[in-house]
């Protein structure tokens, strides 16, 4: 007898949740959903709704309970219980992509069974995925790698995590006999521009305590981020004919030049710190010779490096006013998140269980801070514990991202061990 394609597969080492979650992540990369700093509305861009509307769909036809999109733009679902008493879990993942590198047409790649050396993507022969650059790469021999062509990112941040939650939920409302407490469901928008977490979020998940599925290699288990403020500087010069210039013109432009050069490069931007080093990094600037502006994100692990960040960056806005008072520079400072170490540290089951969910499976739990922050680190500010887990994604934000489908099943097959465990679990005390 021939043999069938699921067998061909299974020799091949591929499981069913293999098999499904390659072919999520493939359809729902294809969808631009990037978001936009500019925009004031919630989603900031209404193509976010092309995969908000769809997964209400595929939670709806799988069997999933209470299904809304809001009015801000979350996807909310219910599994109900199958164990009584347990503490309701949500289960979160984000399904903008970033803004810093072209999202609008995604061709997913599948490179299976992933055999070593260079992955040169074909619409771009220029941008190669190499082992000896990527060393996480070097390790996934015999896994199926998904990439996109070479003129975009990929979009498995986060959509890797949208795939796993989903293939998650359609496994238990399959298989009602795994106990578990309440599990809710919330795809996100806006994350990537730090708008994630609407303040009716916590009170419509209704969870104890979440997870976001929004990080990076195989055990990552991170309840370490970033805390993270935003700042807005605004030049305006002097406008003036350049030809009747001469003591009249105050060139926006030339003023926003000084500040930068004036800030040290040298030790406090991204590309130059690592670990638990904090930077200023500016990441947009646009205007004329009128007026100016520029956009800045201040990162560090701690609060007081937090605050020497925005007191450095205010100091050298001052300076350059001070040689030019007939401009006017404005520098305003908003917070974003905060790390959500504050809060965990106090109650660590949410981690503790995620790890032992890990040593279960055969997987080696690692904590290690993440330069970053998610929806987690706002929800924890907010009152419910998320720590974020591990899905797999490499790379991201830009064309060399990559993922290894094996990894992904390895994270749906840790949160279904996880939200059993929780089965058995008291309820977490308020920690708002």
């Amino acid at each position: 007898m021939a043999t069938t394609s699921h067998a061909r597969e299974q020799a091949a080492g591929r499981s069913p949740l293999d098999r499904e979650l390659e072919e999520r992540l493939v359809r729902y990369a294809r969808i631009d959903t990037q978001s936009d700093e500019r925009s004031t509305t919630s989603p900031s861009t209404s193509k976010q709704y092309d995969l908000l509307r769809m997964l209400v769909d595929e939670l709806t036809e799988i069997g999933a309970e209470d299904v809304r999109l809001t009015d801000y733009g979350v996807t909310l679902a219910t599994i109900p219980a199958t164990a009584l008493g347990a503490p309701t879990i949500g289960l979160l993942a984000h399904v903008d992509t970033a803004p810093a590198f072209n999202a609008t047409g995604v061709k997913p790649i599948v490179h299976r069974n992933y055999q070593g050396g260079d992955i040169v993507l074909p619409d771009d022969p220029a941008v190669v995925l190499s082992p000896g650059e990527f060393p996480y790469l070097a390790a996934k021999q015999g896994d199926d790698i998904v990439t996109a062509s070479g003129t975009t990112l990929l979009g498995a941040d986060d959509k890797a995590g949208v795939a796993i939650i989903m293939t998650v939920a359609r496994h238990l409302l399959e298989n009602r006999h795994q106990p578990h407490g309440r599990i809710r469901i919330a795809f996100t928008c806006d994350e990537e521009i730090g708008r994630g977490v609407h303040a009716s979020l916590p009170g419509d998940l209704g969870a104890d305590v979440a997870y976001t599925l929004d990080g990076a290699e195989l055990g990552e288990i991170v309840y370490e981020t970033f805390s993270a403020d935003k700042a807005d500087v605004h030049v305006r010069g002097v406008s003036t004919h350049p030809g009747q210039a001469k003591d009249k013109l105050v060139n926006a432009l030339h003023l926003a030049a000084r500040i930068v050069e004036t800030l040290p490069q040298c030790t406090r931007t991204p590309e130059t710190t690592s670990g638990r080093q904090g930077f200023i990094h500016l990441y947009d600037m646009s205007g004329t010779a009128a007026a100016a502006d520029l956009k800045f994100i201040l990162r560090d692990f701690e609060l007081d490096g937090l605050r020497a960040h925005g007191e450095l960056l205010r100091q050298v806005v001052a300076t350059v006013q001070t040689v030019e008072p007939r401009a006017r520079i404005t520098c305003s400072i908003t917070q974003q998140y905060r790390n959500m170490r504050y809060w965990l540290e106090n109650d660590m089951r949410p981690v503790d269980l995620a790890r032992d969910a890990c040593r279960r499976l055969g997987i080696t739990p690692a904590s290690t801070p993440t330069r970053g922050g998610t929806d987690g680190s706002r929800l924890t500010e907010m009152g419910v514990p998320t720590p974020n887990l591990f899905t797999g994604m490499q790379n991201i934000h830009g064309p060399h991202e990559w993922i290894s489908v094996q990894d992904m099943t390895r994270a749906a097959e840790m949160c279904l061990e996880l939200v059993q465990s929780w089965s058995t679990v008291e309820p977490l005390s308020p920690s708002r």
